[in-house]
């Protein structure tokens, strides 16, 4: 099969077009043929690589897909060659106290496609049947390959962490982002007030024509300031962040008494150092997230299937041209998310 593999880190060059055998469907097993996955951050480090951590090399990057079963292996009964599917990216072990609790995200031997695994930048993937679930006639494979990972990483972050609820206000930091779009939409979904902060005026408005109420645009504009006008003082009761150290002292400043901060990520640095005042003086909260549960998917692609919900596609770009789709995420000049298509 033809893929796209990543056999040392560094540049765009990287990025090396091959063929590979082509994987086949074991016990208990699914093997898709993928029509649509898309670009996120991850991509990036697993390219470039990161301090400390080892990525298993050579490695198929990718972690969100979609796509048409091929085959299944024996004991799948759930779907059927043919059958139209999305992949939930995160693999665990199915027995343990998590797993069976539902909890399979905080897993010990919770993995990830495209990061500990080969993943979807390729023409067919083979993963663990549970992870495979039937997508909707209506539901097109880019949509799903654009909203799978970031609406359940939003989802969780809100929903279950957070736990926002009608009438709050929540600051959603880099809301050009995938993960920001759908952070946007979920919180207006439960009732929430948003507040968005991007860059530049064309994202600006962008975030405004997806449905934040305010939008702050730290071009010309200070977060913690901009928050205290918006809100007369009182400051926000949610703030969404995945940025981290550029903007963290400004998401302490901007919660009100009782505030939640939820962070799923730190594009911009992990070094953010917090005043503590700010933290018991306010009882202040700051809660870690990452991805979601599998069974939240279920959730989100109806959703999308009602229209509730809609994943912000910037372009649709063949796989061959995967090297300038690094590119534009690494210089930042997307709204909402990179697809390649097969």
């Amino acid at each position: 099969m033809f893929c796209v593999r990543i056999h040392e880190h560094g540049g765009l060059d990287k990025l090396v077009f091959e063929e590979v055998r082509t994987p086949v469907a074991g016990p208990n097993e699914v093997l898709v043929r993928v029509k649509a996955t898309s670009l996120n951050h991850l991509d990036l480090w697993v390219r470039r690589g990161l301090p400390g951590v080892r990525f298993p090399l050579p490695i198929i990057p990718g972690v969100d897909a979609a796509g048409v079963v091929q085959e299944t292996g024996p004991g799948v009964t759930h779907v059927a060659p043919g059958d139209r599917v999305v992949v939930a990216q995160g693999i665990s072990c199915g027995h343990c106290v998590h797993c069976l609790n539902g909890d399979d995200n905080v897993c010990k031997d919770y993995k990830l496609l495209g990061e500990h695994r080969d993943g979807a930048d390729a023409e067919f993937l083979s993963v663990p049947a549970r992870n495979v679930m039937k997508l909707p006639d209506a539901v097109s494979f880019e949509s799903a390959a654009a909203g799978a990972l970031v609406f359940l990483t939003a989802w969780q972050m809100l929903v279950d962490r957070a736990q926002v609820r009608p009438g709050e206000v929540v600051l959603v930091i880099g809301a050009s982002s995938g993960v920001g779009s759908a952070g946007i939409q979920i919180a207006q979904l439960y009732g929430a007030r948003v507040i968005g902060v991007t860059f530049g005026k064309e994202k600006a408005a962008k975030a405004r024509d997806l449905g934040c109420d305010e939008v702050i645009d730290r071009a010309s504009q200070t977060i913690a300031e901009e928050v205290r006008k918006l809100t007369q003082k009182r400051g926000v009761d949610v703030v969404f962040d995945h940025v981290g150290k550029a903007v963290w002292e400004d998401c302490i400043k901007s919660l009100t008494k009782g505030g939640r901060l939820v962070t799923c990520g730190a594009t911009s640095g992990y070094e953010a150092v917090t005043d503590l005042r700010y933290v018991f003086y306010k009882q202040l909260r700051i809660l870690g997230s990452t991805m979601g549960k599998k069974g939240d998917l279920l959730k989100i692609i109806t959703f999308f299937e009602q229209g509730k919900l809609k994943p912000v596609i910037d372009r649709v770009m063949p796989l061959k041209e995967i090297r300038e789709a690094h590119r534009i995420v690494e210089e930042g000049r997307q709204f909402g998310k990179i697809v390649l298509s097969l």
